[in-house]
Parts: C-alpha cells; sequence; structure tokens
C-alpha cells in the first residue's frame, strides 16, 4: 500500500505516527487518536502496527465500559487472524465482565463533541433582529464543571463568558471562555484544559507542535471558525480533525457539521494556539 504513495505523503504519515503516538502514550483511552494512528500504518502497510493498534483501541473501550465497541474492535482483528491468541482471551474476558454485569454492557458516551454525531441544520434560520440568538454553546455544562466545583465563583463566570450573537459577522476571532479566565489571572488555561479533559475523555493536542493545515481551516467559513474559535487543523481520510476549547458547545458542532460531509474529530487544544493559527488563516 505504500508503494503508492510519494514521498511528501510517506513523510506526512510518519509525522502523524509519531505525533499520535505521543499522544496515546500519555492519554491510552484516546481511542480516536488510536483511530487515526492505526489509519496512518494501514497506509504505510505496517499490518503488524495496524492490528496492535486495533488491540489498544479495543483495550480502550474495555476501559472506558464501552463493551460492545471493544468486542466489535477485536472480532476486525478476528477477521483477518482467526487463530490470535491474545483477541481471544480479550474476548473471553469481556463475556465474563459482561456476564457480572448481568449481560448488560455498558454503551454509555462521554458528554463531548466528538461523541455528538451532531446532525446538519439545513434550513436553521437566523435570529431577527434585536432578538437574542437562542444557542446551546456548552454554557450550563460549563457553569456546572467550573462553578458547582467550586473552581470560579458564579460572578466570575459571568464576567468571563461571552455568548456571541450568531445573527451578525464576529469582529475577529472571540476568545474562548477559557482563555479570558486565563487573560484576568482567575484560571490558568492550563489548569483549565486538564480539568476539561478529565470531564470529557477527549483527546488534548499541542498545535504548537503540529503541522497545521491553514489551507483545509480556509476551506470553511471565516466566521463559523471565528465565532466559536474552532479549528479544523488536518485531515485522515474521511475524518477532519477539529481543535476547540470549549467541548460543549453543540452550536459550533453543528453548525461545522452543517458544510461538510466529513466526520469530524475534536481536540481540545489550548486556546492561545487555537487563537494564533485562525489569525494567520483569515487574516
Amino acid at each position: 500500500m505504500s508503494a503508492t504513495l510519494t514521498t511528501s505523503e510517506e513523510a506526512q504519515l510518519s509525522q502523524t505516527i509519531e505525533m499520535f503516538e505521543v499522544i496515546t502514550q500519555s492519554q491510552p483511552q484516546d481511542y480516536q487518536s488510536l483511530e487515526i494512528l492505526k489509519e496512518a500504518y494501514s497506509k504505510l502497510g505496517r499490518e503488524k502496527d495496524v492490528v496492535g493498534t486495533s488491540k489498544r483501541i479495543a483495550q480502550a473501550y474495555v476501559q472506558l465500559g464501552q463493551l460492545s465497541s471493544a468486542i466489535l474492535e477485536y472480532e476486525t482483528i478476528l477477521q483477518r487472524f482467526p487463530n490470535d491468541p491474545d483477541v481471544q482471551t480479550a474476548l473471553k474476558e469481556i463475556e465474563n465482565k459482561a456476564n457480572n454485569l448481568g449481560g448488560q454492557a455498558s454503551t454509555a458516551e462521554p458528554a463531548a463533541l466528538t461523541k455528538m454525531a451532531p446532525a446538519a441544520l439545513n434550513g436553521r434560520k437566523l435570529p431577527g433582529k434585536g432578538q437574542a440568538a437562542e444557542v446551546d454553546d456548552g454554557r450550563q455544562m460549563m457553569h456546572k464543571i467550573f462553578v458547582e466545583s467550586k473552581i470560579i465563583s458564579a460572578g466570575d463566570f459571568d464576567l468571563c463568558w461571552t455568548t456571541p450573537d450568531i445573527s451578525l459577522p464576529p469582529n475577529g476571532v472571540v476568545e474562548p471562555f477559557i482563555q479570558v479566565l486565563a487573560d484576568k489571572g482567575i484560571v490558568l488555561s492550563e489548569k483549565s484544559l486538564k480539568v476539561l479533559v478529565e470531564k470529557t475523555r477527549l483527546g488534548y493536542l499541542p498545535l504548537d507542535k503540529y503541522e497545521v493545515d491553514l489551507e483545509l481551516a480556509r476551506s470553511f467559513p471565516a466566521d463559523l471558525c471565528r465565532r466559536w474559535c474552532i479549528m479544523p487543523f488536518d485531515r485522515m481520510s474521511k475524518s477532519i480533525l477539529v481543535a476547540t476549547a470549549n467541548p460543549f458547545n453543540r452550536q459550533a458542532a453543528k453548525d461545522l457539521a452543517d458544510v461538510t460531509p466529513s466526520r469530524l474529530l475534536w481536540y481540545l487544544v489550548p486556546p492561545s494556539e487555537i487563537v494564533l493559527n485562525l489569525r494567520k488563516a483569515f487574516r
């Protein structure tokens, strides 16, 4: 399979593998990053690494309690290697675990954008002049995480939270909530990101170490990206990787899904890095 790739494509895939190996070593339950890693190995024809990564994906599903997904992943391996002893042992362990749970395997999904499968809002009407836009921009969940957990006060939350009017074009990049918290000296963005990673199980990815595809970003509406401070930064097959600092912004997910047929894979990224790259992409 690798014979059909150009030298440039092989180099890009090698960089992807290097980056996502680091991510998945530090975040072993980040199965969407493991999926990207598996696909990169597959394109390079590295069959042994493909199988090894499939096993890591299945193990991540087990650790998250998503036994049905783990079984499906293991079964894809058995289709190619029916006598794999590791897979056969793992499936027996899952069967025992499921029986101990009364046969009810957990299918709970983390409440994060990557699991929302947002539908396109075809025919969505914007509010008229003078009307406030009703958007699910994640305010409720962010309030619960930061205020009810006593990380910040309700007053600080109201001071720093901004809900843009979607009927008007944004005046530049709208800095996300956790960046405003950091700018006002309330909570460092590193601490906020750590909290969000723990709550959502989304992968964390520093863009300053990634070769961002600015042309890909420019293929999306500038106002959409600026308003919600989201950054499509790379493409992997039929998936597009998107940076966000607000993993509960369903409106952003819906708006982005409305303009692309591709699957969206969301990553938590330092807000300052999203802002910097958006300003590079949309001058």
